[in-house]
C-alpha cells in the first residue's frame, strides 16, 4: 500500500529532503482569503504544512503513515492552529464543505485520482480551491510525477514555477537519497551497494564539497467553481 511505502524514512524526509521556497509559498497565500481554512493532505513530515501555519493559516495536516506522522507532530508542535489528522486522502474524516483550501505538497502521485477528487468536492467549499505542489529536480522522478499527476487530476490549472536551488553536503545527499519511497532501508541486503552508488554520484558531481541542484518548485492550482474541478 501507499500509505506503508515510507516506513523508516520519515526521518531522513524530514532531515533532508527540499523545503518550498518563501516566493512559492507566497504565491499560494495570494491566492487564498486572510481567513481561509486549509487542508494539507499527504502532509508527510510537515515542510508545507509548517510554511502555512507559522503565517497565521488554520490547517488541518491529513497523513496516514505512522512514521511520518512522529515527524509532522514534531516539526508543528508549536502551532495551535494545525490540527492532525491520521487518515487518507481519499477519506480524510473532515466534515463536509469545510476548507477553503486543499493542498498537496510532493504528494498527489500517491492518490487515487478519482477518489481523491470526490474527497476534495466533499470537503471543499463551492469555491475551494485545490493546489499541487512539486519540487522538480533535473533528472528526477518527480518531474515525470508531477506532470502525469496534475494532467490526470486537474482540467486546467493554473501552472508557476519557482527557482529553489539546493546544495548538498555528503551526509545531507546521502540522507536525502534513504528517504525516497524506493531507497532500501538500512537493514535491506541493498543498502551498502545503493550508499555506493550515492557516493559515486556526489564524487562525480560535486564541486567543493556540495552538490548542488537547481530544483524548480512548480505551483499547479485550480478553483473549483460549482465543484466541477
Amino acid at each position: 500500500m501507499n500509505t506503508e511505502l515510507f516506513n523508516g524514512k520519515a526521518e531522513a524526509y524530514a532531515a533532508a529532503r527540499p523545503g518550498y521556497p518563501d516566493a512559492a509559498i507566497e504565491y499560494v497565500l495570494s491566492l487564498v482569503s486572510p481567513n481561509a481554512v486549509f487542508a494539507d493532505i499527504g502532509a508527510g513530515t510537515g515542510k508545507f504544512t509548517r510554511e502555512i501555519a507559522k503565517r497565521g493559516y488554520n490547517i488541518f495536516a491529513v497523513e496516514p503513515n505512522t512514521d511520518m506522522l512522529a515527524q509532522l507532530a514534531s516539526l508543528t508542535d508549536e502551532f495551535t492552529n494545525v490540527k492532525i489528522i491520521s487518515a487518507s486522502a481519499e477519506k480524510t474524516t473532515l466534515p463536509d464543505s469545510s476548507v477553503d483550501v486543499i493542498t498537496c505538497a510532493q504528494a498527489l502521485h500517491w492518490f487515487d485520482p478519482v477518489a481523491f477528487m470526490d474527497e476534495c468536492r466533499r470537503i471543499g467549499k463551492p469555491s475551494c480551491i485545490v493546489i499541487a505542489v512539486y519540487n522538480n529536480t533535473p533528472g528526477g522522478s518527480s518531474i515525470s510525477h508531477s506532470k502525469n499527476s496534475t494532467e490526470i487530476f486537474f482540467k486546467d490549472p493554473t501552472v508557476r514555477e519557482f527557482p529553489n536551488p539546493i546544495l548538498y553536503t555528503r551526509e545531507k545527499w546521502l540522507t536525502y537519497m534513504t528517504s525516497h519511497s524506493h531507497a532500501p532501508l538500512q537493514s535491506d541486503p541493498n543498502f551498502d551497494a545503493h550508499i555506493a552508488e550515492m557516493n559515486k554520484i556526489f564524487d562525480e558531481e560535486s564541486s567543493n564539497g556540495f552538490l548542488q541542484k537547481n530544483i524548480i518548485t512548480k505551483v499547479y492550482s485550480e478553483v473549483s467553481y460549482g465543484r466541477s474541478f
